[in-house]
């Protein structure tokens, strides 16, 4: 009878990962940019230019992953990743010139990039031995609470910390959390015989009439969510004159994401893994055209609300569905997949400080992304039919 506790304590290792790397790494900058720029630590262009470094980073961490897909090699690997991760961290709190910050957080970058792949990926294969891969998206709690906790972490602090001081409780929340994390996925044993990537199995395609268009949809949605997902809170800053949706607007996306892998997990198995992911590219396009179209009063609200409530059901479901395509690829899709997503998000920022330096204003470059969205679910109508 006590079986089915036995899924929590690893869901929850993986998801506390997700929850450091992503949470306390990566989107902690985005409600962090309008207290680094008014501080004059960076400037907007110089915050979208190290947004895309850390992108980069996170690029190059997930083809990392892809060479190193095989459980023994995610043991050997993921540890130093974590260990990267709290380092680099760390040194950002001592980061006062933008050339500084946008090198440590292309190496943050590198080091989440690993631990994204490479902690679910984990957790998914030890699910698949015990025949419970439908439990999987549940890992993606953490990125949801981690989204939580950054936004608390710097509305608490507001008005205590100034400048690259700002990054310090990231920082020391990340170590006791990290520990924990690892010293419990460090512990799951998995079957050589049953793990992907072994035999002549890994020499399988990974693209084939059945999974391009699930692979070219989700190149759309990677530069699709990441603009609200890293200049969000900066937007508001900008339209409301340091107002109280600067805060809110991240809390906004947090509060909005954390029970979307549950949603997204009943919702796939409910009506379809295919059906339910057109269901939140259209969700996200409706989220990025609300800033678009709307007074910043309601378009930015909307925009929160809808982006952070689709976009992790975006990743858990193509997973999923990739994983039904090519049932013996586990970690290597997985990393192919996130490069990939890794590759068009890095495109985020990158136009928008084109964009920008060319004289258009933050919010036009939004349309970057409506347009990717837009694609995306294109794609997903030539995905073929699976339940």
């Amino acid at each position: 009878m006590s079986k089915p506790l036995s899924f929590v304590p690893v869901l929850l290792a993986g998801g506390t990962l997700l929850l450091v790397v992503h949470g306390l790494g990566r989107f902690v900058y985005t409600p962090l940019l309008p207290g680094l720029v008014e501080d004059g630590v960076i400037t907007v262009a110089q915050g979208a230019n190290i947004a895309t470094w850390n992108y980069l980073g996170y690029l190059l961490g997930a083809l990392l992953a892809l060479r190193w897909h095989r459980v023994e090699q995610i043991h050997r690997s993921l540890p130093w990743a974590l260990g990267a991760h709290v380092l680099t961290t760390f040194m950002q709190t001592q980061a006062e010139q933008a050339d500084v910050l946008a090198g440590l957080r292309l190496a943050n970058g590198i080091a989440n990039g690993l631990v994204f792949v490479q902690a679910p990926a984990l957790v998914l294969e030890w699910l698949a031995c015990q025949g419970q891969v439908a439990r999987s998206g549940l890992v993606y709690l953490g990125v949801c609470l981690g989204l939580l906790v950054s936004s608390l972490l710097v509305s608490l602090t507001d008005g205590w910390l100034t400048g690259a001081a700002l990054w310090w409780p990231a920082a020391i929340l990340s170590v006791p959390l990290a520990l924990w994390g690892w010293q419990r996925l460090a512990r799951l044993e998995i079957a050589p015989a049953q793990t992907a990537g072994t035999g002549p199995v890994h020499r399988q395609r990974l693209f084939d009439r059945n999974s391009t268009p699930l692979f070219l949809a989700y190149a759309g949605a990677g530069l699709g969510y990441i603009l609200p997902m890293t200049f969000l809170p900066m937007l508001a800053s900008l339209q409301s004159q340091g107002g109280w949706l600067v805060d809110a607007s991240w809390l906004i996306v947090a509060l909005a994401a954390l029970p979307s892998p549950w949603l997204w997990n009943r919702l796939g198995a409910h009506i379809g893994d295919d059906q339910a992911l057109k269901l939140s590219y259209a969700v996200q396009l409706a989220g990025v055209l609300a800033v678009l179209t709307l007074p910043p009063m309601l378009g930015l609200p909307a925009c929160g609300v809808l982006v952070g409530s689709a976009f992790l059901g975006t990743v858990l479901l193509t997973q999923r569905l990739a994983r039904t395509l090519h049932p013996h690829q586990g970690p290597r899709l997985s990393a192919a997949l996130i490069a990939l997503y890794g590759l068009t998000q890095l495109a985020g920022p990158w136009l928008t400080g084109l964009w920008m330096s060319a004289g258009g204003s933050l919010q036009d470059a939004f349309w970057f992304g409506a347009g990717a969205l837009a694609w995306g679910l294109a794609w997903m109508l030539a995905v073929p039919r699976h339940g």
